[in-house]
């Protein structure tokens, strides 16, 4: 049957599926290397440290994150209800994300120092204003292109080999920035990192879609916004699995602060800052393929679990140690987890069931998290400031012991329902 005809089949055909497999194999192999040169967990309180720039502003950068995505996430998320082709759409608007961070990059050297921190602010802002796309797009895409048991282990072995050529490039910062005078130094870093970027992009400009099996539901701005409310007064299994991924997705936040208590408890120096970035790629390259593997064979939910339980220990280790050391083991720890976070929480929208919500869910997880995680990440400054870093790791640690609680007394039992309720059809 040729898989190309107007009337979909299941994941588009086995040539379909062969092809966007290995363009989502590319993507794991991409993203993750990109996004080293530009770790907001690394390499930009560093950037922002060398700037002079406050608690505050460094907080900033990493709030931006989430508040930017939650700004732009209703647009994009009708975006994704309404376009024809989401991979189409998806490649031009990351193509216009890495073009406005191009224009940042190659201006750094024009900037005094106070002025680059508020450009870099802006620039970051710019940039992750079309974050608010990733997750409205991503996860219907690979739930609608690829069979349940080929969505985690072969892309897990691309972001292990684009994690293990990060080692390589982290293992480079400490040259650039001895070899290059600041900020030419930085200004190289974030061109190499935009430069991997635009490879990225371009996978989801050549994936093979085909069409809707279960019709997308259309929603303009105002109906997808309100819908996100209703999903969540109607919808009990969404709710669970919300909480379950918002108390993660806190500890994720709050990751920067890792690398300023490292700077200011334990002088860390640029050979441990890129340690740092080495060790975030190295634990993830491992978890990747860890937890691609757990997701094909047991499904994301179980991944997520096991996700809470590392969140939970690398908090833990943290939190009762007093070295650089055993901070480098809970940095390695909670980012293995991390890598399991990011390859299954938008999967387990598709035990939910209703496909033709799927862009609604993602936009509802994504709004709910990140909402959440910017309010901890700028609330927990000024106590930082106050009284040290002792509340950082106790708020990591509780945050992983109660995604686990959840997880298996609350969510698990709302797919339970929906898997016994089929079988039964």
């Amino acid at each position: 049957m040729d898989t190309n005809q107007p009337n979909p089949i299941p994941y588009g055909g086995r040539k379909n599926i062969r092809r966007n497999l290995v363009l989502y194999f590319i993507d794991g192999i991409t993203f993750p290397l990109s996004m080293t040169f530009v770790s907001v967990t690394t390499i930009i309180p560093f950037f922002l440290e060398q700037l002079y720039a406050s608690t505050f502003q460094i907080a900033m950068a990493a709030a931006i994150v989430p508040i930017c995505t939650l700004v732009t996430q209703p647009f994009f998320g009708s975006m994704a209800s309404r376009v024809k082709k989401l991979s189409k759409t998806f490649a031009k608007l990351l193509f216009l994300q890495r073009v406005s961070f191009l224009l940042f990059a190659v201006t750094i050297p024009l900037f005094s120092p106070g002025v680059l921190v508020v450009s870099f602010l802006v620039a970051w802002g710019v940039f992750n204003l079309f974050v608010g796309s990733y997750s409205v797009f991503f996860a219907p895409l690979i739930i609608k292109l690829l069979p349940p048991d080929m969505r985690g282990g072969l892309r897990g072995i691309g972001f292990a080999l684009g994690s293990g050529l990060s080692v390589l490039a982290a293992a480079l910062f400490p040259l650039i920035f001895y070899r290059v005078a600041f900020p030419y130094d930085f200004m190289l870093i974030f061109l190499l990192g935009t430069c991997f970027m635009f490879v990225n992009g371009g996978v989801f400009a050549i994936l093979r879609e085909h069409d809707d099996i279960e019709p997308r539901i259309p929603m303009g701005i105002r109906q997808y916004t309100s819908g996100i409310f209703s999903s969540l007064r109607q919808n009990a299994a969404l709710r669970a699995m919300i909480v379950t991924c918002t108390f993660i997705m806190v500890a994720i936040s709050l990751l920067p602060y890792y690398t300023i208590y490292a700077i200011r408890v334990f002088d860390a120096t640029e050979a441990n800052i890129a340690t740092l970035a080495a060790l975030a790629v190295a634990s993830g390259a491992i978890g990747f393929v860890f937890f691609g593997f757990i997701i094909d064979k047991r499904g994301p939910v179980t991944a997520v679990l096991f996700v809470a339980c590392f969140t939970a220990l690398g908090g833990a280790i943290a939190l009762f140690s007093n070295s650089l050391t055993f901070l480098f083991v809970a940095w390695g720890v909670v980012n293995f987890g991390n890598s399991g976070y990011f390859s299954a929480a938008s999967l387990m929208l598709g035990e939910l069931g209703e496909v033709g919500k799927l862009p609604l869910f993602a936009g509802v997880l994504s709004v709910v998290s990140l909402a959440v995680s910017a309010t901890v990440l700028l609330a927990l400054s000024p106590i930082l400031e106050r009284v040290g870093f002792h509340w950082l790791f106790v708020t990591v640690t509780a945050c992983g012991v109660m995604s686990l609680l959840v997880n298996i007394f609350v969510f698990r039992k709302y797919v339970g329902r929906r898997d016994s309720s089929v079988e039964n059809m």
